[in-house]
């Protein structure tokens, strides 16, 4: 099952409390089809018009209702972004927005299809929380959670992932630890795997998380020693505003990987967008030992 394959089946079950309400723009719509048949008044597909989704989406919540938004990441963020900031922020009001795409799952698509920036500009807002999982079993506990709410919340899916899930990982969770005073690596998502495998011989503790935003500052504190390693899979720094403040009272050095900013004009597939920017694990082991002067 995917990541994509979870959010269709949890979604369905979610609807049949009748405050959720499924707000599509024709992405899915076909998956959708069977719980859209079942509750006809709570499934609305608004065609090819991504601001108007968001904007069904504010309407909808300003009546109590709990909408879930979904669409590819450049869309739903990025096309739609001036109405989620009116919309649904300036409005005081909370949707779910679901993505597929991820930063370049569709990069044969080309650069329309791309959206590493998408967590960056959800970043602008005040009071989102952001879940990134890693595994296709953290998709229905997350969204369960965040449809229960009241609060704006942004959950990305991707196409990658790692081996384990980790469903309880929205504050740093552990998974490799090299004891007091080691460099700290924080890996978000589905890039844990790649990171793991990176630092596999060296003296690294490595920590997961699936909720970027709000981001676990207390237990950055409670791990980081003197060095500190951001691996996220959108864009390069995106949480290093957040790490930085956090640190801001002790002595430390960050490296921020991630998306680069330069646009590559190749598409291939998500592999090599991960080799290209640096994410696999080889290009991750480069700039940890660049890093840590090994």
């Amino acid at each position: 099952m995917t990541m994509r394959d979870a959010f269709v089946t949890s979604a369905e079950e979610v609807l049949t409390d009748p405050r959720s309400v499924l707000v599509l723009a024709d992405i899915s719509a076909a998956a959708f089809a069977p719980a859209a048949a079942r509750h006809p008044d709570r499934v609305v597909n608004v065609g090819i018009r991504e601001q108007l989704m968001i904007g069904v989406a504010g309407g909808l919540a300003l009546t109590g209702q709990r909408p879930i938004v979904h669409s590819y990441a450049p869309f739903l963020v990025e096309r739609a972004y001036e109405q989620i900031k009116l919309d649904l922020d300036h409005q005081g009001v909370g949707a779910v927005l679901v993505s597929i795409g991820a930063s370049y799952d569709r990069a044969a698509a080309g650069r329309t299809h791309l959206a590493p920036a998408d967590v960056s500009l959800i970043d602008t807002l005040d009071g989102w929380t952001v879940h990134v999982p890693g595994h296709p079993d953290e998709v229905r506990p997350l969204l369960r959670d965040v449809v229960c709410g009241t609060d704006p919340a942004y959950l990305r899916l991707s196409t990658g992932g790692n081996a384990s899930a980790y469903p309880e990982a929205g504050d740093l969770r552990v998974v490799r630890d090299a004891g007091p005073g080691a460099p700290l690596l924080v890996a978000v998502g589905p890039v844990l795997d790649a990171a793991l495998h990176a630092v596999a011989d060296l003296p690294v503790t490595v920590a997961y998380t699936h909720r970027p935003r709000p981001f676990d500052t207390a237990g950055l504190r409670a791990l980081a020693g003197g060095e500190v390693i951001l691996v996220e899979p959108y864009l390069a720094g995106t949480s290093t505003r957040v790490v930085s403040d956090a640190l801001a009272d002790r002595p430390h050095r960050l490296l921020a990987l991630g998306v680069g900013r330069t646009e590559l004009r190749r598409y291939g597939g998500p592999a090599d967008h991960d080799r290209w920017h640096g994410l696999d694990a080889a290009g991750l082991r480069r700039s940890v030992d660049a890093f840590l002067g090994a």
